[in-house]
């Protein structure tokens, strides 16, 4: 029966040795089960345990996200047709209209919006008199020709 008792002996050091590594192991799992689930509710936060519940949240927020985004979009639409639509481009070109009068006391002033529409004014001093025209501007063209100055004054505003 020596014989026996010591293969017993064998028997139930082996059982106690993976009994002790079986321990081991199960204790080596749950310290990196333990990591995961931190590492998940810094992730998730407090209030959530379900990696689903917090992907749906995700997209919830993403979604609002693209909303906003496209809100802004349309705003900039908005303000876009309005700079379009405001005075952009102005020039003065100064003249002698008059081969005796000097100092270049006439003018032609272009206030346009980024179309091309808008008003040239024009200021012509003679002697002993002053006379103002107006001249609307419709995307470039007026209904009433342009001086040679008029022309210069839309073509100088628009250059800048």
């Amino acid at each position: 029966m020596s014989v026996s008792s010591a293969t017993a002996a064998w028997i139930a050091i082996g059982a106690a040795a993976a009994a002790a590594v079986s321990l081991i192991a199960a204790l080596w799992v749950w310290l990196r089960v333990r990591r995961l689930h931190e590492g998940q509710a810094v992730l998730l936060g407090e209030d959530r345990t379900d990696l689903v519940d917090f992907a749906v949240s995700l997209q919830g927020r993403i979604d609002d996200l693209h909303r906003a985004v496209d809100e802004i979009a349309a705003g900039l639409v908005r303000v876009d047709r309005r700079v379009d639509d405001s005075v952009t481009n102005t020039s003065i070109v100064r003249y002698n209209a008059y081969e005796d009068t000097g100092g270049h006391q006439s003018a032609s002033l272009a206030v346009l919006d980024s179309a091309r529409s808008g008003v040239v004014v024009s200021a012509i001093q003679g002697r002993d008199y002053a006379r103002i025209y107006m001249k609307e501007l419709d995307r470039g063209r007026s209904s009433i020709a342009l001086s040679p100055e008029e022309s210069e004054a839309v073509e100088r505003a628009m250059s800048r």
